[in-house]
């Protein structure tokens, strides 16, 4: 079964494309540890079961799933986001 994780900030890069931007994830251990993993390693890791990830907004928490841009990326965004990982844009710089 894979673990899950709950992701609470990210690390951008400088590129322009929403499917670009995101570099880095991370969030805390239930003993108060920081993790943090890079864009393309949590792909791997979804996409082979090993982690699911989601995020936490008003209550609701609501899954991180890989998407393919019309460019042929994979990047990550919630299940609620449209075209675009606005959701995951929107958590704050991780240390």
């Amino acid at each position: 079964m894979a673990g899950r994780y709950q992701i609470t900030c990210i690390n951008q890069s400088d590129r322009l494309n929403h499917h670009e931007r995101i570099r880095d994830i991370g969030g805390i251990n239930a003993d108060g540890s920081r993790w943090k993993i890079s864009h393309d390693a949590a792909i791997e890791g979804i996409e082979t079961r090993q982690w699911c990830f989601f995020i936490s907004r008003a209550g609701r928490d609501f899954e991180v799933l890989v998407a393919m841009s019309k460019y042929g990326r994979r990047y990550l965004k919630t299940a609620e986001d449209r075209l675009h990982p606005e959701s995951l844009l929107a958590l704050p710089e991780c240390p």
